[in-house]
Parts: C-alpha cells; sequence; structure tokens
C-alpha cells in the first residue's frame, strides 16, 4: 500500500440522502450507464451499506453493498478517475471485507463488466475468483436494447 503513504488522510463515511449530491455527480461521471440518484435512494432506504471515501471535503469513492443471509452483494464501488490506482479501491474493499465477516458473511459477491479488464484483475488481486458470467447484464453502447454480459465473481471470507 505503498500508494497510500503519501495520500491524504481520509475516512469512510457513512452515505446519506442529504450527501449524495457529490455521489451523483461522481457516478455520472465514471460511468456511461450511472446509477441514478432513485437507485441511491432506494438503497439507502432499503438499509444497504453505503460508505463514501472522503478527504477534507473531496469525495474520493464510495460503495454500496447488500447483505444477505451469509454472505455480502457488492452493488457498486467507485473511485474518482484522478484518484484511481492508489490504493483507495484496495482500501474500501478492505473495509467491505471486514465489515462483511463482523456480519457473520461468509462470502461477498459481485459482477463486474466483461470490458472492465482492470477491475477484474483488482478483484483477482484481492482474492475473488471468477465463478460465472450473466448474460446480458448490463446496458451497453448507445443504442436502446444493447446489452453486455457480467463476470460474477465471489471472495470467500
Amino acid at each position: 500500500m505503498s500508494a497510500l503513504l503519501n495520500a491524504p488522510e481520509a475516512a469512510l463515511e457513512p452515505m446519506s440522502e442529504d450527501r449524495l449530491g457529490p455521489v451523483v455527480a461522481l457516478e455520472q461521471r465514471v460511468y456511461a450507464h450511472p446509477w441514478t440518484q432513485g437507485n441511491f435512494v432506494d438503497s439507502l432506504r432499503a438499509g444497504y451499506h453505503a460508505r463514501m471515501l472522503v478527504a477534507a471535503t473531496e469525495l474520493l469513492g464510495y460503495y454500496v453493498a447488500m447483505k444477505g443471509v451469509d454472505e455480502v452483494h457488492l452493488l457498486n464501488i467507485t473511485v474518482a478517475p484522478e484518484h484511481q490506482r492508489q490504493g483507495w479501491g484496495r482500501l474500501m474493499l478492505d473495509a467491505l471485507a471486514l465489515w462483511a465477516r463482523a456480519e457473520g458473511a461468509q462470502w461477498l459477491w459481485l459482477e463486474v463488466r466483461t470490458s472492465n479488464v482492470h477491475a477484474q484483475r483488482t478483484y483477482e488481486r484481492y482474492g475473488y475468483r471468477r465463478v460465472g458470467e450473466r448474460r446480458n447484464y448490463y446496458p451497453a453502447g448507445a443504442g436502446a436494447g444493447k446489452r453486455e454480459n457480467a463476470v460474477v465473481m465471489s471472495l470467500k471470507l
């Protein structure tokens, strides 16, 4: 984690409806098919585990995860482009794994676009294993009805 040695001091803070502005703005900046504010609001109201990674007043990233019986499903994890490849994603994955273990989860699950090779490698380095594929899982391209497959990955806790 040497990339974090010279990094600004950051903290994971609970995501809340009154602080969604920067989250939604970052989501829209990063993704071609972003979550809407309504997606975040629904997740918060459903009680999903949602954290923002903040340094001073700057949003570095965030994640949203849903707890099941003995598993946690990572629904969204995002690092601001200007802070990528600095260890922040791994830090959030660490925090998520610690929380999931404390909640009694045995597994972490996620889906990632087949085209997002960098994220797949990041998850694999973290210990996630490919366990399947979901066909036509994500919206893709500019045309209506275009879809992209997802790689399903899991991590035994």
